[in-house]
């Protein structure tokens, strides 16, 4: 069983503060926590190849797509912008 004097180590590493009966709760729970870690160390996994991740990783995001704008709605929203070049918005340098 999990001494109060761990517990209260604990807390203060944590930097929380617990009263008496917290502390005495706290026992109780950490104990139960490092019994099951027991029952834990006793699963077979000889055979059992080590992963990473729980799920399989995958990318969710589309694949990038060119939108095709109408050349007079292009020109119009090209006309709007403060800077333009070529067809392209024109912005200030943030990278040397």
């Amino acid at each position: 069983m999990t001494t109060k004097k761990e517990v209260e180590h604990i807390a203060k590493l944590a930097r929380i503060k617990l009263t008496k009966r917290e502390i005495e709760k706290m026992q109780k729970e950490l104990s139960k926590i490092l019994d099951y870690f027991e029952i834990l160390k006793q699963a077979d996994t000889k055979n059992i190849e080590p992963f990473l991740y729980p799920a399989e990783l995958r990318n969710v995001l589309r694949d990038d797509e060119e939108i095709k704008f109408p050349q007079k709605g292009r020109e119009t929203i090209l006309t709007q912008a403060p800077k333009g070049e070529k067809g392209y918005f024109k912005v200030k340098e943030i990278l040397k």
